[in-house]
């Protein structure tokens, strides 16, 4: 690599504030803040909204969207003949 061009890379911790939960892991991020590790170092800390642990689609607690009802109430109001798979 080019000295003086990339970011520095380093150890941060990233905590969703939602769900209590913090990782440590190696970004490009930087942060003002800072926290004390369970190992004892210091490392900066990024808070973000959502994390694995409290997005939906990993808890399993995501919604299942009625697609093909929206799909026949689409083709009702701009009356699209389903049958033809023309407009009008």
């Amino acid at each position: 690599m080019q000295p003086g061009i990339h970011p520095a890379y380093g150890p941060v911790v990233f905590r969703d504030r939602a769900a209590n939960h913090a990782f440590l892991t190696r970004s490009t991020a930087t942060s003002d803040k800072t926290v004390e590790w369970e190992d004892g170092a210091t490392y900066p800390v990024v808070d973000v909204e959502i994390s694995n642990v409290s997005h939906p689609f990993y808890t399993g607690n995501a919604r299942v969207l009625d697609t093909a009802g929206r799909v026949e109430r689409f083709e009702r109001r701009y009356g699209r003949d389903a049958r033809r798979g023309e407009a009008g």
